[in-house]
């Protein structure tokens, strides 16, 4: 059974940071791509940024503040949020798909997504 588990939501500043995880169980890590959306309230689920074998996508109200990296040997996904704004104020979550994204915008269809995580709560405060 796959699963997601995210962690390191939370409160801060504008222009703060923080650090989300995303802990996978349950498949094959290193053959599966990993997402990281958002919802704001009221809002439409968001793609954010993407990883799939090494190749990374970011959308662009992200681009150049977010980073995602994976660590394969803890089968985790991190999504390094930096200089951070109160319009990414949001549930994040994670997600799983085994397919390879024939392309960016397979990344941020959640479509394309097969196991979701519960989230995390970021709030950005101005």
């Amino acid at each position: 059974e796959v699963q997601l588990v995210e962690s390191g939501g939370g409160l801060v500043q504008a222009g703060g940071s923080l650090r989300l995880s995303c802990a996978a169980s349950g498949f094959t890590f290193d053959d599966y791509a990993i997402g990281w959306f958002r919802q704001a309230p009221g809002k439409e689920r968001e793609g954010v940024s993407c990883i799939s074998y090494g190749r990374t996508y970011y959308s662009d109200s992200v681009k150049g503040r977010f980073t995602i990296s994976s660590d394969n040997a803890k089968n985790t996904v991190y999504l390094q949020m930096n200089s951070l704004k109160p319009e990414d104020t949001a549930v994040y979550y994670c997600a799983a798909s085994r397919s390879v994204p024939a392309s960016e915008y397979a990344c941020y269809d959640p479509i394309f997504w097969g196991s979701w995580g519960q989230g995390t709560q970021v709030t950005v405060s101005s």
